[in-house]
């Protein structure tokens, strides 16, 4: 208090009063936010992700050696437990928005998983939970169904803590950027590609080492690893709490939503024409986070218009706010709306991209375990392969971050990134190359295997490393710049909105893929020769034409994108920083 008073006293004009000399001299203390929170973040990213894709890059490999699955099953289990760890992120979201925070709902989430790890640890460790040890062919002892309930609870767990880190993980980083600034985009753009590379680098280095445990030593331990990481990133996260910008839940922007859909149905029967804009209802926004964003009214999607229409002034309270928020929403409540319509184009031409990765986690790695691995007495874990994704990814980052842009910004003096667009067509490119190899090398893999006679392959396992990293280059175009998309394409207000509708299309790839593998199953089952998909041995049918199947539907992709999708790239509902009045107006 005597502080506060020596300062007032000095601020007069008539004051002689002499202010005392500092007590202290310590430095100033730093703002929160920026780099230094986020290298904390990074670190908690890094070994979340290793302890995640300790599990999900060997899963293939355990679920068959282990619990004795088929194709069939395998590929259904896979992806229906990757596509629940890809839907629980918008629960995640509703309760980060409304309840929790962004910073506890990332604890939750991430103590949730390691008990899932422990549980899986659990699996590995006791015999009696797993059927008994099959070394190949099709007479292998199926798993009773009480262990298959273990099985699916560390999944749950594991899908339990993914909804709580996905959609907050990506929008707490991005939270300890100022994007009013010139500097705060700058490196918010560069954030995103820093996010993937950083957990990437860290799942090369330490994956290596992991699968080898699990496939080669034990997979107590290399499941117990992946675990103590786990416990790794709760603790780095908590120590850089004092660094963190943490805002507090401002109300979930899922209710708005469903007021806008709800109201503009009640009201279907209106009409639009030469309304004048003060019809509308749109009020000012009573808001503390200076960050928020006012979003003008657009054009787009004028249905929706009419849950913002005053059909009535007995709608309005003496206040003049809406007396019914089910029938009557705000213009910022039905902006919100639009712009979450306006991802659904670009978000369908995700889920095409992602199919093909989704090939590379289940039938691919099983194409690893029918191939030789063997290079000069040293046996290359099957899982291995999917580090060739990540080098390729982590490679391409570089390369593009430290090399490329760098280079020619020099030279023109001004941004030269590549488009979102340039991305996407890249990485629908290299999903639709990756698709095309994988299917060539297949083919060639079981004639030779046929030829021999055995179930493995004289094939080279090497020879898969083209597709896998085709799939990597396909995630390090397209994802990140979907990423970048729905991140940038949505005010700061939604950020955890924009990640639980990423990892959302993820989801839908996983079970759109399920469809699509057990039709391919039951129709080609039908005909007298191989079927494309099925049983535990790949040389009993012909996934190669599964893998062109998936090529074609990636060129349609292409086409839908080109033809159609791509013109919501640019089409956004403007915004202004309230505080400032700063518009920031997009074509629409």
């Amino acid at each position: 208090m005597d502080n506060v008073i020596t300062k007032t006293s000095s601020s007069s004009a008539d004051s002689d009063i002499t202010p005392p000399p500092p007590t202290s001299h310590l430095p100033p203390k730093k703002e929160p936010g920026g780099w230094r929170s986020v290298k904390y973040i990074l670190g908690n990213e890094s070994f979340e992700k290793l302890a995640s894709m300790g599990l999900i890059a060997n899963l293939t490999v355990y679920l068959q050696t282990r619990f004795n699955m088929d194709g069939i099953q395998l590929v259904n289990v896979f992806n229906i437990w990757s596509g629940s760890t890809n839907v629980t992120p918008l629960l995640g979201a509703f309760l980060s928005d409304t309840y929790l925070g962004r910073f506890r709902t990332l604890i939750f989430g991430s103590t949730a998983s390691f008990l899932g790890m422990v549980v899986m640890s659990v699996t590995a460790g006791i015999p009696n939970l797993r059927p008994l040890g099959c070394t190949g062919g099709s007479n292998c002892q199926k798993p009773e169904y009480w262990q298959l309930g273990v099985l699916y609870l560390g999944l749950g767990l594991l899908a339990i803590g993914a909804g709580g880190v996905r959609p907050c993980n990506i929008a707490f980083g991005a939270d300890q950027f100022d994007t009013r600034t010139e500097k705060g985009r700058a490196q918010l753009e560069s954030f995103f590609n820093w996010w993937y590379f950083s957990f990437t680098v860290a799942l090369v280095i330490a994956l290596t080492v992991v699968v080898y445990v699990q496939t080669n030593v034990s997979w107590v331990i290399g499941y117990g690893i992946p675990a103590v990481c786990l416990l790794f990133s709760i603790v780095i996260f908590l120590i850089g709490k004092h660094t963190y910008i943490i805002t507090k839940p401002q109300g979930t922007v899922f209710v708005d939503l469903a007021k806008v859909i709800v109201a503009a149905c009640k009201k279907r029967a209106m009409s639009l024409e030469s309304t004048p804009e003060h019809s509308f209802y749109d009020p000012p926004l009573i808001e503390s986070d200076q960050r928020v964003k006012t979003l003008d009214h657009t054009n787009m999607f004028k249905f929706f218009d009419k849950a913002a229409l005053i059909a009535d002034p007995s709608e309005l309270d003496d206040k003049g706010l809406a007396k019914n928020s089910w029938r009557l929403c705000s213009v910022q409540q039905v902006e919100q709306l639009k712009l979450v319509i306006g991802l659904v184009p670009v978000w369908i031409t995700g889920i095409g991209c992602f199919i093909t990765m989704d090939q590379m986690n289940t039938f691919g790695l099983m194409q690893a375990i029918q191939s030789d691995n063997k290079i000069h007495n040293f046996k290359i874990p099957p899982g291995w392969m999917g580090l060739s994704s990540m080098i390729s990814l982590s490679a391409w980052i570089f390369i593009y971050e430290q090399i490329y842009l760098p280079h020619a910004k020099k030279r023109s003096k001004k941004n030269v990134r590549l488009t979102i667009r340039q991305r996407i067509n890249t990485g629908i490119v290299m999903a639709i190359l990756c698709m095309v190899v994988a299917g060539i090398v297949e083919k060639n893999r079981r004639e030779r295997a046929l030829k021999q006679g055995s179930l493995l392959s004289p094939q080279s396992i090497l020879l898969l490393l083209p597709q896998f990293s085709l799939s990597g280059l396909n995630e390090a175009f397209a994802a990140v710049a979907i990423m970048e998309y729905y991140t940038n394409h949505l005010p700061e207000s939604m950020r955890t909105l924009a990640g639980a509708i990423f990892f959302l299309s993820f989801s839908a790839s996983s079970y759109l893929n399920t469809v699509i593998v057990n039709v391919v199953h039951q129709v080609t089952a039908k005909h007298g020769e191989k079927p494309w998909l099925g049983g535990r041995d790949l040389n009993e049918v012909k996934l190669d034409n599964f893998y062109y199947l998936i090529a074609g539907l990636a060129l349609l992709n292409f086409l839908y994108f080109n033809l159609f999708s791509c013109r919501y790239l640019d089409k956004r509902s403007g915004f202004r920083h309230e505080d400032k009045g700063l518009e920031m107006n997009e074509n629409v």
